[in-house]
Protein backbone atom coordinates (compact mmCIF):
# COMPACT_ATOMS: atom_id res chain seq x y z
CA UNK A 1 0.00 0.00 0.00
CA UNK A 2 1.77 3.36 -1.00
CA UNK A 3 1.48 6.30 1.21
CA UNK A 4 -0.77 9.37 -0.31
CA UNK A 5 1.59 12.71 -0.46
CA UNK A 6 0.57 15.22 2.19
CA UNK A 7 -1.02 19.03 0.43
CA UNK A 8 0.54 21.88 1.96
CA UNK A 9 -2.54 22.27 4.16
CA UNK A 10 -2.46 19.27 5.73
CA UNK A 11 1.31 20.18 6.47
CA UNK A 12 -0.02 22.52 8.49
CA UNK A 13 -3.04 20.90 10.02
CA UNK A 14 0.22 18.25 10.94
CA UNK A 15 1.61 20.98 12.76
CA UNK A 16 -0.92 22.04 14.19
CA UNK A 17 -1.75 19.32 16.15
CA UNK A 18 1.65 18.40 16.93
CA UNK A 19 1.70 21.80 18.67
CA UNK A 20 -1.09 21.19 20.46
CA UNK A 21 0.05 17.03 21.48
CA UNK A 22 -2.92 16.06 19.72
CA UNK A 23 -3.15 13.18 17.54
CA UNK A 24 -5.72 13.09 15.05
CA UNK A 25 -8.14 11.05 16.72
CA UNK A 26 -8.39 13.13 19.56
CA UNK A 27 -9.26 16.25 17.09
CA UNK A 28 -11.60 14.57 15.40
CA UNK A 29 -13.47 13.62 18.81
CA UNK A 30 -12.75 17.10 19.42
CA UNK A 31 -14.47 18.57 16.82
CA UNK A 32 -16.99 15.59 15.63
CA UNK A 33 -15.47 15.59 12.89
CA UNK A 34 -15.08 12.17 10.86
CA UNK A 35 -11.24 10.65 10.91
CA UNK A 36 -11.53 9.87 7.33
CA UNK A 37 -12.53 13.73 6.11
CA UNK A 38 -9.61 14.97 8.42
CA UNK A 39 -7.34 12.43 6.36
CA UNK A 40 -8.82 13.44 2.89
CA UNK A 41 -7.87 17.28 3.66
CA UNK A 42 -4.38 16.07 4.87
CA UNK A 43 -3.92 14.14 1.72
CA UNK A 44 -5.98 16.08 -0.95
CA UNK A 45 -7.70 12.97 -1.49
CA UNK A 46 -11.34 14.96 -1.25
CA UNK A 47 -12.04 18.17 -0.91
CA UNK A 48 -13.80 17.68 2.06
CA UNK A 49 -15.31 21.27 2.01
CA UNK A 50 -17.80 20.62 5.03
CA UNK A 51 -14.70 20.33 6.86
CA UNK A 52 -12.08 22.57 5.93
CA UNK A 53 -13.38 25.88 7.58
CA UNK A 54 -14.24 24.04 10.57
CA UNK A 55 -10.89 22.40 10.78
CA UNK A 56 -8.94 25.79 9.46
CA UNK A 57 -10.65 27.80 12.19
CA UNK A 58 -10.33 25.11 15.08
CA UNK A 59 -6.73 25.47 14.31
CA UNK A 60 -6.08 28.77 13.67
CA UNK A 61 -5.14 28.21 10.06
CA UNK A 62 -5.39 30.64 7.69
CA UNK A 63 -5.82 30.73 3.80
CA UNK A 64 -3.10 33.44 3.37
CA UNK A 65 -0.51 30.79 5.01
CA UNK A 66 -1.07 28.45 2.79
Amino acid sequence: MSQKPITPLGWKILEALAERKMTRKQFCEQESIPESRLSNLITGLRPAKKYREVVMKALSISDDSL
